[in-house]
């Protein structure tokens, strides 16, 4: 902002909110555009900005309360203003430090790969450690599709035939002792 006393250089000079010439002896300078200083006021509140840094919203000047209030994003951990770097992740935004795994090891996750479960991020280890579907047979956690049969989950890899031990790859297969086999174990 720039004020200034010298009448001859804005001789032509009309305000920015009331569009009449600046005929006083003050003017004020700032986002392009010249203003009689006592109509500089803040495009929400209405009231005269003052403090020597402002923001701006749509060509207009925002007092720095007001801007915080109305266009800065809220943290969804800590329901904070952010005021720096914002992190958008699941339909949420997030300071940048909260943005940490909900699991155990509150690991940050920002540029890091994530699950999501129940609206919190969690990183591998804990999502695997805490949520994962465990496989019916390896008993490891099942980040993939499953496959799901006789009330349980398998790896991919993992659903085999109880005779031959070849995993079964097509959706038809016999049940033997609550078992899965092949069809062509099954003809025998």
């Amino acid at each position: 902002m720039m004020k200034s006393d010298n009448l001859d250089l804005y001789a032509d000079v009309v305000c920015g909110k009331c569009n009449n010439p600046i005929t006083q002896s003050s003017i004020l300078t700032a986002l392009g555009k010249s203003w009689h200083p006592e109509h500089f006021l803040c495009k929400v509140c209405d009231l005269p900005i003052t403090e020597g840094s402002f923001n701006q919203k749509d060509g207009e000047p925002v007092c720095s309360g007001c801007y915080i209030s109305n266009f800065t994003d809220v943290c969804f951990s800590c329901k904070e203003h952010i005021l720096s770097k914002v992190i958008k992740a699941m339909g949420k935004t997030w300071h940048e430090e909260h943005f940490v795994c909900g699991g155990t090891c509150k690991k940050p996750l920002v540029g890091a790969s994530f699950y999501e479960r129940d609206g919190q991020p969690f990183c591998k280890e804990c999502f695997e450690k805490q949520h994962a579907a465990r496989c019916a047979v390896c008993n490891k956690a099942i980040l993939e599709k499953a496959v799901v049969a006789l009330d349980k989950k398998f790896h991919k890899e993992c659903f085999a035939c109880k005779q031959c031990s070849k995993p079964i790859s097509g959706s038809t297969f016999a049940v033997v002792d609550n078992q899965p086999m092949c069809t062509e174990c099954a003809k025998v």
